[in-house]
Parts: C-alpha cells; sequence; structure tokens
C-alpha cells in the first residue's frame, strides 16, 4: 500500500498537468489487471485494480493519434513536455516532503564535520584530524552526511601492505587500545569507570602524535610513552619490555583519498583507512571510526537541509545508476516491489525492537523517501516506455519540428517496456530467492 501511494502521487502529477493543460483523460487507474472499483466523474473512469504494482493515466491521443482537439498528440509541446515531467516533479516533492518529516522530530542533525575520533581510529592515524569538513570522499562531492556515506559505500576493500608506515602506525594506535581494554577487564568496577575516561581521553590524544611520526621507530616511541600512561592510570607496575607491533604481510582496509577544509584551507588527504572488520559472511566491513558535530537546529537549518538532503539522494540514484553500468554495483543489489516490501517491514520491524514505535515510523517514512525519489529520478531516464523515453521523443520533435512517426515510436516502446519487464522479472525471482533464504540485510 505504502508503494501505491508513491506511485498515486507520481500518476497524480500526470493526471493533474493534463487537466490543467486541457488534455483529456480518459481513466485514472491506481494499481494493474481487472478493476475491482471503478467509477465515472465527468469524462474520466477512476478504477482501482487487483494487482498494487503501479498505476496509469490514460490520455486521450498518448499512444494513438486522435482527432480530438484535447487529445494528447493535438496539445503544445511544451504542455505535453510538462505533463510528461510532471509525474517525477510530484514524486520528489513527496520526497521533500517526506525529508522534513523525517528531519523535525530529530534531536540533532548530522553534518560532515568531525567532531572527535573513536579511540584506536584508523582514520586519525592516516591523516584525518578534528575539525575536518569533509567536501569530497574519493572524488564524490560531500554536502551532507548523506552524500558522506554513499561516498564511503563505493570506496572497495583493497588489499594493503603490511610494511607501510600508516599501517604500523594504526597497529601502535590499535594495540594501545587492546591494551587498555585488558588493563580496564583487570581492574576493581569501582574504579574502572574513572579510568575508562581517562584511557579513552588518552588514546585520542596519542592517535594524532603517532600520526605526525615520521618512521616507525619513532611511532614505536609514541607507542611505549602511552603504553606507561595506560600502565599507570590502571595502577600497575611499570612493564619491563614493551610489546612488539604484529607484522602481517597483508590484509584488507577501506582506504579512499579524501578532501577536507582544514583553518579555511582546502586540504587534501591521500590513503585516509577506515576501520574495516571482518563481517559473518567473510566479507569485509567498513567501521566509521569518528562522530560528527551536529548542527544547530532551527526552522532555517531544518527547511535548508530538507532541500540539500533532498539533493543528496537524488545525486545517490544518479550515483547508484552510473554504478551498475561502470559495474560497481550488480543487479544482486537492485530490488523491486517484493524486495522493497522486504525492506520497509525488516526496517519497521527492526527500529521497533531497538527504539519503538515512534523510530519505526521514521524509519519507514525514509525508506519511503528514498523510494519515491528513486522512481521519480529513474522514471526519467531516457529509456523506452519510461517518462524519459517520451520525453526524448518530445524533444526529437521540437528540434526537427516533426513528430518521431507513431509506429516507430510504438515499436521502441513496445521493446522498451518487454525489457523492463524482463528485469521486473528477474529482481522479483531474485528478491523471493533472497527473502527465503535470508539474503536480505539492511543494517
Amino acid at each position: 500500500m505504502l508503494f501505491e501511494l508513491i506511485i498515486f502521487v507520481h500518476e497524480g502529477g500526470h493526471f493533474i498537468a493534463a487537466k490543467k493543460s486541457g488534455v483529456k483523460v480518459n481513466e485514472f487507474s491506481l494499481g494493474m489487471g481487472p478493476k475491482i472499483i471503478s467509477f465515472t466523474r465527468g469524462e474520466t473512469a477512476y478504477s482501482l485494480r487487483l494487482f498494487p504494482i503501479g498505476g496509469f493515466c490514460a490520455m486521450e491521443g498518448e499512444d494513438e493519434d486522435s482527432e480530438n482537439p484535447r487529445a494528447f498528440n493535438n496539445a503544445k509541446i511544451w504542455k505535453r513536455m510538462i505533463i510528461i515531467v510532471a509525474g517525477a516533479f510530484m514524486n520528489i516533492v513527496l520526497g521533500l516532503i517526506l525529508m522534513l518529516i523525517t528531519l523535525i522530530p530529530q534531536e540533532n542533525i548530522a553534518s560532515t564535520q568531525v567532531s572527535q575520533f573513536m579511540p584506536g581510529s584508523f582514520s586519525s592515524v592516516s591523516g584525518l584530524q578534528e575539525g575536518d569538513k569533509i567536501v569530497k570522499i574519493n572524488g564524490y562531492s560531500v554536502n551532507t552526511y548523506i552524500d558522506f556515506y554513499f561516498g564511503l559505500y563505493t570506496v572497495p576493500a583493497t588489499t594493503v601492505d603490511g610494511d607501510e608506515l600508516s599501517i604500523y602506525k594504526e597497529d601502535c594506535s590499535f594495540d594501545l587500545l587492546v591494551y587498555a581494554q585488558e588493563c580496564l577487564g583487570k581492574m576493581d568496577s569501582s574504579k574502572s569507570n574513572d579510568a575508562n575516561s581517562k584511557m579513552s581521553e588518552l588514546l585520542r590524544n596519542a592517535q594524532p602524535e603517532i600520526a605526525k611520526a615520521a618512521d616507525k621507530e619513532k611511532a614505536y616511541k609514541q607507542f611505549c610513552r602511552y603504553y606507561d600512561e595506560i600502565t599507570e592510570i590502571a595502577g600497575l607496575d611499570k612493564v619491563k619490555e614493551y610489546p612488539e607491533i604484529e607484522y602481517r604481510e597483508s590484509r584488507k582496509r577501506y582506504r579512499t583519498d579524501m578532501t577536507v577544509l582544514r583553518n579555511g584551507e582546502t586540504v587534501e588527504l591521500k590513503d585516509v583507512d577506515f576501520m574495516t572488520l571482518q563481517g559473518d559472511d567473510d566479507k569485509p566491513k567498513l567501521q566509521i571510526d569518528f562522530y560528527v558535530q551536529p548542527l544547530n537546529k532551527t526552522v532555517g537549518t531544518v527547511l535548508g537541509e530538507t532541500f540539500k538532503e533532498t539533493v543528496s539522494v537524488v545525486r545517490m540514484v544518479w550515483g547508484g545508476l552510473a554504478g551498475l553500468v561502470k559495474g560497481t554495483f550488480s543487479i544482486k543489489e537492485m530490488s523491486g516491489p517484493v524486495g522493497l516490501a522486504a525492506a520497509i517491514t525488516d526496517v519497521a520491524s527492526k527500529s521497533l525492537e531497538t527504539n519503538g514505535f515512534g523510530s519505526a515510523v521514521s524509519s519507514i517514512v525514509y525508506v519511503m523517501m528514498v523510494i519515491t525519489i528513486n522512481l521519480g529520478v529513474v522514471n526519467m531516464l531516457p529509456f523506452p516506455a519510461l517518462d524519459g523515453g517520451r520525453f526524448l521523443m518530445l524533444l526529437i520533435e521540437a528540434i526537427f519540428h516533426k513528430p518521431v512517426p507513431r509506429k516507430v515510436e510504438a515499436i521502441i516502446n513496445t521493446v522498451g517496456l518487454v525489457l523492463l519487464l524482463a528485469l521486473t522479472a528477474v529482481i522479483a525471482v531474485k528478491d523471493i530467492w533472497q527473502i527465503f533464504n535470508g539474503g536480505f540485510s539492511y543494517g
């Protein structure tokens, strides 16, 4: 039903634009297949159909020539263009509204400025600093936290040489974290809370010092220095022999170039590493190892972020489509109505378990926002049978002052529709297979 709401808004855009342009609408339908309910008001039939997988706004003269002066084919070309793009436009408008709904109840709105690193942070040791405002990740412009996450999502896990200086520094920082945790585990619970706070602060101070080291020897000296300080906080005897930093020949890392604003200047960072964990499926998983500064929440901030983050979602959809073409993403990562329904159900159930009903509603609204913007963007692709393909035909007509022959347009749209239906069927089968095999993951 949620998916049909999005379809209703899309087709409603075509319907309103057609009515305002004086074009006759023969039928406005929600759903596909046999009619369940149907009634006529004025010149238009309104119907609800059995299968909730789409809808349509059937205009006179849309798919075949009509002599009716109010037919789509007889309307001025600029009016036809407006009618075609109105569906996608309404999807983006709905996306803006849903984005606003998700932002209003949030206590904080995330920025893209680093506020604090986690103890043992790899990104801190490999170049990122507190106060840095991230503006690019791997060449992808970052304006909102949505851009930030999508930019990181496109970064591939690579195998790095374990003998690198940057890797050695990361190991120094991480081994200090492990040692601190071991010391806390040995301490009395009445003292561990205070010690934990001190050690966390100490580790965050250690990271930039280790990052400055010009070679492994200097990095190890910093390691030993902070090792002693951890020992002192824990109330243990001073160590007589420091542990060596374990060498591993190679390892997986999420590594990327970044551009940041630092003290008002643009700084290019090379090979910034992020903590990489081994997932249950033996695939590496990226973990963000720092916190971002929250924005001051005002009416202006909320409205501004609503527009900016909606634009970010549009860019994310385009980036995803480009990733499919380039091979960055595969068809396994695409979902149709079946997969989207599973995603919404899964997100809602997880939110209910962790944060209650309000969070579940917010999560569903967010997923709907992404879906409606995705529908609006994808529908305007210049592909046959999509609105973008129809708009392309109108553009050709406007340039050459002559419409594409109906027979040619019909053949092109039929081929495009067959391909789209085939792709939809493949994705639906894939979605069903993944559901029954527990393959969906949205965490």
